[in-house]
């Protein structure tokens, strides 16, 4: 490690309870030969993710694993944002699957409320996902990165792939939902990715 950027051989924390993020994020991770271990994996608590935007619960997040750990720690906040909803679910996207973490149930919460809005065509439909990352050190450094991808919202879920709303979202420029295509194609286009590679632009490279 030099300064605040990463080299090989550096350990990471991913700071998430979420192994489907693990998974993403060990993908992205390995060309850059960090060593990635999951903050639950070490027994760090999950902080109560009180902000209102994706950048101050991504910072809460990492700042209190960088800290518990005492290694660098990446954070993810991340969620859908469907316009004709009002930016809803958007930060509270996991919140909305309840404590059994049940995404079925969560995509179900925003057909019934698309359909109550009226939001029946594929142009009524249009969302985002969001991932904001933040990098932190135990010395109190920190740094965000934002990433997005357009598309539609398509009901009933399609797909066995991904994790959390995959199964209903269509990224623009192709037919398939997030859940239906291979992880290769989902790490060239996602939000995660996108936030990824400015970090990786920012702190791993040079």
């Amino acid at each position: 490690m030099t300064g605040h950027r990463l080299t090989p051989g550096d350990r990471l924390v991913v700071a998430s309870h979420n192994r489907g993020k693990l998974r993403e994020f060990e993908a992205l991770l390995k060309p850059h030969d960090l060593s990635v271990v999951l903050g639950a994996d070490l027994g760090l608590p999950e902080p109560d993710e009180t902000g209102t935007t994706f950048e101050e619960n991504a910072g809460i997040k990492a700042i209190a694993a960088a800290e518990a750990a005492k290694l660098p720690a990446l954070a993810d906040d991340s969620g859908v944002v469907v316009d004709a909803l009002g930016g809803d679910p958007g930060v509270y996207s996991a919140r909305w699957a309840g404590p059994a973490k049940d995404f079925s149930a969560a995509m179900a919460k925003v057909e019934e409320k698309l359909r109550i809005a009226g939001a029946v065509t594929p142009e009524a439909r249009s969302a985002r996902f969001v991932a904001v990352l933040c990098l932190a050190f135990p010395d109190g450094f920190a740094e965000l990165y934002r990433g997005e991808v357009e598309g539609t919202l398509v009901w009933p879920p399609r797909g066995s792939g991904g994790f959390g709303y995959d199964p209903m979202f269509v990224p623009t420029g192709l037919n398939r939902t997030f859940a239906e295509i291979t992880p290769a194609e989902k790490h060239a286009v996602s939000h995660r990715a996108r936030a990824f590679a400015r970090f990786a632009e920012a702190r791993l490279k040079g």
